[in-house]
């Protein structure tokens, strides 16, 4: 196989908590800035799986036939999207809370904090 021309990016953590990682693309049209919104949408993604298995139990089902298997999971991903919306409608009349504590700063709320308040209301 010849070779291929790529479009690279490398990115660095300012702070250094996190290694420099490279993005890579062979469409050589697409800008820097596309690349890095495509590698945290990604990152979205992956959040979404943790939280998922974390809260609805994803992967933790315990279904004895192969249609209950296939229903499961499609079925928790629709409940996150159903939380995640209820949670976005309550947000301008009663705003989720960011319980923080004196040694823990959140700055954004977690599926976790709009999934209680989905509860509460």
């Amino acid at each position: 196989m010849p070779p291929i021309p790529i479009r690279w990016v490398l990115i660095r953590d300012p702070q250094g908590r996190c290694k420099p990682q490279a993005l890579l693309c062979t469409d050589l049209e697409i800008s820097s800035i596309k690349m890095m919104q495509w590698f945290r949408q990604g990152w979205q993604v992956e959040v979404t799986f943790e939280e998922v298995r974390a809260h609805l139990g994803v992967e933790t089902q315990r279904q004895w036939s192969d249609q209950a298997i296939l229903r499961t999971t499609p079925a928790l991903l629709a409940l996150f999207s159903i939380v995640t919306a209820l949670a976005h409608q309550l947000q301008s009349t009663h705003p989720v809370a960011c319980p923080m504590t004196a040694w823990y700063r959140k700055l954004n709320p977690s599926f976790a904090d709009a999934l209680a308040q989905v509860r509460r209301h």
